[in-house]
């Protein structure tokens, strides 16, 4: 990694890339502590710390959110309107053939994500600020309203156009990058308050040393677990048949269909922490608190179960209890991933363009047994990856409630994290590897 990196920054072109990337990266740092007109950004900081559900929004936007920012609401709109569009090419046929045609194709449904992003935008912005308003967060009056979603709206538009010129001048994707720096921007803070409780507050110089390696240790033990994750793949062997053509032989070789471990990458877990959120969310700019025991109503024992903080109930140390709320994320994660690989994997499709191509896998007949046989590979895997994310969700949670380790980043922020280094990193050295072919061609 530090190689490619050395050899990236000796290329005038690819520094030049680097420096856009960085450029981005300060601009976005800035927009996010830049708070929008009307809102007292102390008393919604505190409203954040008190939910721990909001803190997952938070996470996601650099801190922008519980500022209260002209970019709080980041590129969760343009994450969202992709994500829709991915699963409405399902649904709609002509979505469906447009992704089949090619560039021209790619560009209207990147052109319909913007138009959906900026409509997310303006609901998203006005549904918070009513939210902030009925609870006499935000000023009063339509003027300061629409002020507020139009610079809520503004920013969001913004970050999408800035995320999609790093993809363009930059290096690596510009969403995933901007999502990658809000996430780390975040994590120096949950450092210290780890370094304050635990190795600052031991005591003595025995019990910090020990509380020090341990974190270190789990830390390290996370993201090398996720990059094994996220690299982890099972290759399908496939075979070309030799066909005459003249007095040629063409084809006959032999190649794989790499199949990743973790197939959905990290939308299951967005989308399970997304749906147990909200309604935690909504509740708190309507200004429902849930209560619990007999008194409670159903929306308010629903709410108590997708509370993010009351996923695990430590009755004494070490004592881990699982709460309702815990197994139906775990439910959800793991059905979301089978979902997710099921809209962006399709057997069929590959098994008929191996048929087209000639290719087979060997000791496995062509056309529906080769189906057959890479659905039943494919859900074996789907199942391992899902696992593997659940024990990346779940261990900071884990942490949380039995030493009360409260951070940022959890197992859906590491996941991104350790994928787009992986990702922007491959992309880096690709560009170094075609620089060196070049001059060795003499171009």
């Amino acid at each position: 990694m530090l190689t490619t990196l050395q050899n990236a920054f000796k290329t005038k072109e690819i520094r030049m890339k680097l420096l856009f990337v960085l450029v981005g990266v300060i601009i976005v740092r800035i927009g996010c502590n830049i708070p929008i007109p009307g809102v007292n950004s102390g008393v919604i900081q505190e409203l954040f710390n008190q939910n721990q559900s909001l803190g997952f929004l938070d996470v996601m936007t650099g801190g922008s959110f519980s500022r209260m920012s002209i970019f709080a609401l980041n590129i969760t709109p343009y994450i969202t309107a992709s994500i829709i569009l991915q699963l409405l090419t399902i649904a709609i046929p002509r979505l469906e053939e447009m992704q089949k045609d090619g560039e021209d194709g790619r560009k209207k449904i990147n052109e319909y994500t913007r138009y959906l992003s900026i409509v997310l935008a303006i609901i998203e912005g006005v549904a918070m600020i009513i939210g902030f308003r009925n609870q006499n967060l935000f000023e009063n009056g339509y003027t300061s309203m629409i002020v507020a979603v139009a610079a809520l709206t503004a920013g969001a538009a913004f970050m999408m156009w800035l995320g999609e010129q790093i993809t363009e001048k930059g290096v690596g994707n510009g969403i995933s990058i901007i999502l990658l720096v809000n996430i780390v921007a975040r994590i120096p803070s949950d450092l210290a308050s780890l370094y304050n409780t635990y190795i600052k507050g031991a005591g003595n110089i025995t019990n910090a040393i020990v509380a020090g390696v341990i974190i270190v240790g789990i830390i390290v033990a996370m993201f090398v677990f996720i990059v094994f994750l996220q690299d982890g793949e099972r290759k399908i062997p496939v075979q070309y048949a030799k066909k005459i053509q003249g007095r040629k032989v063409a084809g006959g070789q032999s190649t794989h269909i790499p199949l990743k471990v973790n197939t959905a990458g990290v939308i299951p877990v967005i989308f399970a922490s997304s749906m147990m959120s909200l309604p935690v969310v909504i509740a708190s700019f309507a200004g429902i608190t849930p209560r619990s025991g007999a008194d409670a109503s159903l929306l308010e024992k629903l709410l108590k179960v997708c509370n993010q903080s009351d996923w695990c109930d430590i009755s004494s140390w070490g004592e881990f209890k699982y709460t309702l709320g815990l197994v139906v994320y775990i439910a959800l994660v793991i059905f979301f991933a089978y979902f997710y690989t099921s809209v962006t994997f399709n057997p069929l499709e590959i098994s008929n363009n191996m048929k087209k191509q000639g290719g087979f896998v060997p000791g496995i007949r062509p056309g529906k047994p080769t189906t057959d046989y890479l659905t039943t590979v494919l859900n074996s895997i789907i199942f391992i990856g899902a696992i593997g994310m659940v024990i990346v969700c779940v261990f900071p949670i884990f942490f949380s409630g039995a030493f009360g380790a409260n951070v940022s980043f959890s197992g859906t922020s590491l996941i991104i994290v350790v994928g787009v280094i992986i990702e922007t990193l491959k992309q880096i050295e690709s560009l170094v590897l075609v620089r060196h072919y070049k001059g060795f061609l003499g171009n």
